[in-house]
């Protein structure tokens, strides 16, 4: 494997409540990206996907850890600093009508991270912003509209078309197919696939939704309550889950065809406030496996024989497993 774009370990963002109290959304993160590789990265609402992407691209600062963009610490680079690494780190966010100036042309739009990080001349980046706009397949007669005049799907190719505009090493996507219907939503993965193919750059996929997260993914990192609980390959994850969060998690996946049975773990209990984080193992609040030890020591990741890390203290005595449980 090539040199990662994307090195993080022992990351962790903590929001201040006041009086010592803490928000903490993630939680000693490790993860590495290489150029053309997507990571996609699952997890209930509120388990800190989003925040993790956005500290990774130092929109929001670090608490603890370290960031390694291409080779270089950016983890406590003044801001100032941080604004020339734009060009090669982008984000596409999850609500391109919120994304956009809404009073801004789409030509303008997308020609936008040009003027700001490309040193070209006005033509150049009128070829440039066309060429981007075909790129997405999207048709030039919409370069003079504002965003009001074109449908979601259209929006969210003007999104990536501004991510790619100067050839990033580093793309986050923040659910970016979420309010998509199915037609649209392939199609965007499709063009996400060729982008990645031809441009090499490294991606972070960020979905609730598993079915693009495997299609799209070479591998997957499960989050649960801010910390990476299980990470490997994309086949060998939804193949041989080994945490118990992900087998309860990937049991919620619905089979393509609808005649093969289902067979769901069905999870107990409220997910712990991220203000009190349970000691032990974080899941443990709601595991079916669970057992005394797992209340009281933190476990380590582990690397199992179908290739993927899983942070479960059951997993070397084979208690990891969840029973199966066949519809009635």
């Amino acid at each position: 494997m090539n040199d990662p774009v994307l090195t993080v370990t022992g990351l962790c963002k903590r929001f201040p409540l006041g009086r010592k109290r803490f928000v903490n959304a993630v939680n000693h993160v490790d993860l590495a990206i290489a150029p053309g590789e997507t990571l996609g990265m699952v997890g209930e609402s509120g388990s800190g996907k989003s925040t993790l992407g956005r500290v990774i691209l130092r929109l929001l600062e670090p608490t603890e850890g370290r960031i390694l963009f291409d080779g270089q610490d950016i983890t406590h680079l003044p801001k100032g600093r941080v604004r020339p690494l734009r060009r090669n780190m982008q984000m596409v966010f999850q609500d391109p009508w919120s994304a956009l100036n809404p009073r801004m042309r789409i030509r303008d739009l997308i020609g936008e991270p040009v003027r700001l990080h490309m040193d070209m001349a006005r033509s150049e980046r009128d070829d440039r912003t066309e060429l981007l706009a075909r790129r997405v397949n999207l048709s030039t007669e919409f370069l003079n509209r504002t965003p009001s005049n074109l449908s979601g799907g259209q929006l969210q190719r003007v999104c990536i078309a501004r991510a790619i505009a100067t050839d990033p090493k580093l793309i986050v996507l923040d659910e970016p197919t979420s309010s998509l219907d199915l037609s649209v939503r392939a199609g965007i993965l499709e063009l996400l696939a060729e982008i990645r193919e031809e441009t090499k750059a490294a991606m972070l996929f960020i979905s609730h939704d598993l079915g693009t997260v495997r299609m799209i993914s070479d591998r997957i990192a499960v989050l649960y309550l801010g910390e990476i609980v299980e990470q490997g390959r994309a086949e060998a994850l939804f193949e041989t889950p080994a945490h118990p969060y992900t087998q309860a998690l990937l049991s919620a996946h619905l089979p393509s065809d609808p005649a093969i049975p289902v067979a769901r773990h069905v999870l107990e209990g409220e997910v712990p406030s991220p203000i009190a984080l349970p000691a032990g193992c974080k899941f443990h609040t709601r595991c079916p496996v669970a057992i005394e030890r797992c209340r009281r020591d933190v476990p380590a990741a582990l690397t199992v024989p179908s290739g993927q890390q899983a942070r479960c203290l059951r997993i070397p005595e084979g208690g990891n497993i969840l029973e199966r449980k066949e519809p009635a």
